[in-house]
């Protein structure tokens, strides 16, 4: 069994990016394995923040969208925005605390 290299929080050696760093890049991992990984210490006897961390030249460029992906996320979209009592379209994503539209959720805040 190998152990991962561990680095300390910002001092990564170049060439190695966690996936948020290789999105920025236009770069995804590409069914590449963990190099190494960050730890950031925390105080109070709490475990320390993992990120992982993947080698930059193995990375593959992102996939681009096809229409039928846009098509799979608007409907996505549209579904989280559509309140399940009065059946319309919020305009805004319906938080799931409140399970419905505001205005389903307080009518009593509606002006008539």
């Amino acid at each position: 069994m190998s152990t991962l290299p561990v680095f300390r929080w910002h001092l990564a050696p170049d060439g190695l990016a966690t996936r948020r760093q290789l999105r920025a890049r236009n770069l995804r991992p590409g069914g590449q394995g963990v190099a190494a990984q960050l730890e950031r210490p925390r105080r109070r006897g709490r475990p320390p923040l993992v990120a992982y961390l993947y080698r930059v030249d193995l990375a593959k460029p992102v996939r681009p969208m096809t229409p039928g992906r846009w098509r799979a996320h608007a409907a996505m979209m549209r579904a989280r925005r559509t309140c399940p009592e009065c059946r319309r379209d919020a305009g805004y994503v319906i938080p799931t605390s409140l399970g419905a539209c505001v205005t389903c959720t307080y009518p009593e805040n509606v002006a008539a």
